[in-house]
């Protein structure tokens, strides 16, 4: 068993460690942190009978998570006040979104950026009272801030200049040039208040942004992670009318591919048509789990092969060429 399909044994099965050697527990959370998924990990094996070497990995990786969490509710806190003058929605995403709302996925998550949906129209407002509430600019590159305005789902990303925290802000869920095009003014008029100021979105709209993330609009890097989500949320809220919603994004195909993604490695319980792997998910199942045990990324070619297909997906041919051609003379290398 390789380390990365040993990782998600793990955190389907904690007791599968019980005769782990320490070469095993090693490996096991280098894989885990290279991942983003010690805090999940954590979780998972605590109040198993772990030696106190493993227990005190436990414990740290848990206090770590615990402090990430409060950090990223108390930036989503900060944008909310910093935007409430406005009266927009703001929409919190990805792991910030399933800290606020108390989903599963949350626990010992490793949240980083926070990033929120808006209206489109109402960007250019959200953006001058961010950067008038102290956030600025990390893409200084007039390419790179043109290509984000014209082309994107977000604007460029912006960071506090006390707080060190980043911001994405997100008008729908994949760039404009991209092939898919889910229905953005849905998202935001299905979405579910939190009590606070902030939404999250609908049950079946998570798990399909979890999905339009880890399969329609990137290469793949931190997929466990992102499945790992996918999982957790099918196991807390189900998949009732989730095939009809993610059809009606246009992710129809992208869902049931996530949902035999997450069967092979994960146990996740889904519908029946959702089981048994496809040919081509055996590659996607080879990238997801790309990790030696020492955590580093291998399977060159095939990390190469997913790197190219994600700007494939995310704009026509003679875009792609120019912009990759543009990258790499910036001297940009996706694979080292």
């Amino acid at each position: 068993m390789t380390p990365g399909w040993r990782l998600a044994a793990v955190l389907r099965d904690p007791a599968r460690t019980e005769h782990f050697s320490a070469r095993q527990w090693t490996e096991l959370f280098a894989v885990a942190r290279a991942e983003q998924m010690a805090g999940t990990l954590a979780h998972r094996l605590n109040g198993l009978d772990l030696d106190p070497t493993v227990q005190r990995l436990v414990d740290d990786a848990i206090a770590s998570a615990g402090h990430l969490r409060l950090a990223a509710l108390w930036e989503a806190e900060m944008a909310r006040r910093a935007l409430a003058p406005l009266g927009v929605p703001v929409v919190l995403l990805k792991g910030t979104a399933f800290a606020a709302a108390g989903l599963s996925p949350s626990l010992g998550r490793n949240i980083g950026d926070l990033d929120i949906l808006v209206p489109r129209e109402r960007m250019d407002e959200v953006e001058a009272a961010l950067l008038a509430a102290g956030w600025e600019w990390v893409k200084p590159d007039p390419y790179d801030d043109a290509y984000y305005r014209r082309w994107m789902h977000e604007l460029p990303p912006l960071i506090h200049r006390e707080r060190d925290r980043m911001i994405d802000v997100h008008h729908t869920i994949l760039p404009l040039t991209a092939r898919i095009r889910p229905d953005a003014r849905a998202l935001l008029a299905d979405s579910e208040p939190l009590g606070n100021g902030l939404c999250t979105l609908s049950r079946t709209d998570r798990l399909v942004h979890a999905v339009a993330h880890l399969l329609a609009d990137g290469d793949l890097a931190g997929g466990m992670r992102n499945l790992w989500d996918f999982h957790c949320l099918v196991q807390d809220e189900g998949t009732m009318g989730l095939a009809e919603r993610a059809r009606h994004h246009g992710l129809g195909a992208e869902m049931a591919r996530a949902g035999r993604l997450s069967h092979a490695l994960y146990g996740t319980e889904v519908p029946f048509e959702w089981q048994g792997l496809r040919l081509l998910d055996h590659l996607y199942l080879r990238r997801l789990t790309a990790r030696d045990g020492w955590g580093r990324q291998g399977r060159r070619l095939t990390r190469l092969g997913f790197y190219v297909r994600s700007h494939w997906l995310r704009m026509p041919p003679l875009m792609l060429a120019r912009h990759l051609w543009t990258k790499y003379r910036k001297g940009y290398r996706p694979v080292g």
